[in-house]
């Protein structure tokens, strides 16, 4: 663990995300993110990255400073605060990637940070993919083992048996050592699985802020949310097959037939978008969109 400061802090509340298998369309990762630069937050402390990742799977990356002196980048992991006026808490902020080795280790040094900033909650964002269409609004499901946090917050118990990432391990860890915890995750659709979704991170800020009571001005997220969703309908609508797939979604929502649920809180993918192999090259057109919006 590396500290650049020890911040004094009010009843802070820690706000995660981790790029990887938590992360469907970027959504959860692309919400802390905004976060971190709607409040102008500044990093305290970072892990070092040695122990917990393969650089051979996840390779760092090497760019020039100033167009001449070369520099590496590796994989970082790092906390930052925020402290917003007139907020009952201050907000500290962790980015990452899920590691490939050592979690227990891992997250032993997340809530040794936590203790030591004595934070009130570990609030972790995640996202799956889903049978659900991208022109209904986003399916958001909370979640907590705590009993008071449930209530409190409106939360669900999960019942979720099976694989788990960094997400999983994190809030076990939290709650091992006595920190309480919950976890929010947002569905995105499988049919545009590696496209980046604003309209879901914007869901993702959206309901945290809410839940933590909160300020926070979405407007650019607003903004890409509604380019996204724009593209992906004309994308949609100029291939049948997907068409169809997507307007049963649509009418299954409406219907209620499809409701996102506590049992679904794991990032899977839960169908295949068309019979034929038209997805790809939607998917292929959706990421180049997404590139040049820079969304």
């Amino acid at each position: 663990m590396k500290w650049l400061d020890r911040p004094t802090l009010r009843r802070p509340v820690l706000v995660a995300a981790f790029a990887g298998w938590n992360d469907a369309a970027e959504a959860a990762t692309t919400a802390v993110r905004y976060l971190h630069e709607t409040w102008h937050a500044h990093p305290f402390a970072s892990i070092e990255p040695e122990e917990f990742f393969d650089f051979s799977s996840t390779r760092p990356t090497v760019f020039l400073r100033d167009g001449q002196t070369r520099e590496i980048a590796w994989p970082t992991t790092e906390f930052s605060v925020a402290k917003l006026p007139g907020a009952s808490h201050d907000i500290v902020l962790l980015q990452g990637t899920e590691p490939q080795l050592k979690w227990r280790t891992f997250c032993r040094q997340v809530t040794d940070v936590a203790h030591a900033l004595r934070a009130d909650l570990v609030l972790t964002l995640g996202a799956l993919l889903a049978d659900v269409p991208h022109s209904r609004p986003v399916s958001i499901i909370g979640t907590a083992t705590d009993a008071g946090l449930i209530a409190r917050y409106g939360l669900q118990r999960s019942r979720y048996e099976g694989p788990t990432g960094i997400v999983g391990v994190l809030q076990d860890a939290c709650t091992t050592t006595g920190i309480a915890s919950a976890s929010l995750w947002a569905a995105a659709p499988n049919y545009v699985a590696h496209a980046r979704s604003p309209k879901a991170a914007l869901a993702l800020t959206t309901r945290a802020c809410a839940l933590l009571e909160l300020p926070v001005s979405t407007t650019a997220l607003e903004l890409a949310a509604a380019d996204y969703e724009r593209e992906v309908s004309e994308l949609v609508e100029a291939d049948e097959d997907t068409a169809d797939y997507v307007h049963r979604l649509e009418s299954m929502v409406d219907g209620g037939e499809i409701q996102f649920g506590v049992d679904d809180d794991e990032p899977v993918s839960s169908g295949e978008p068309a019979e034929s192999g038209s997805g790809e090259m939607l998917v292929e057109e959706v990421e180049r969109f997404l590139r040049e919006q820079g969304s």
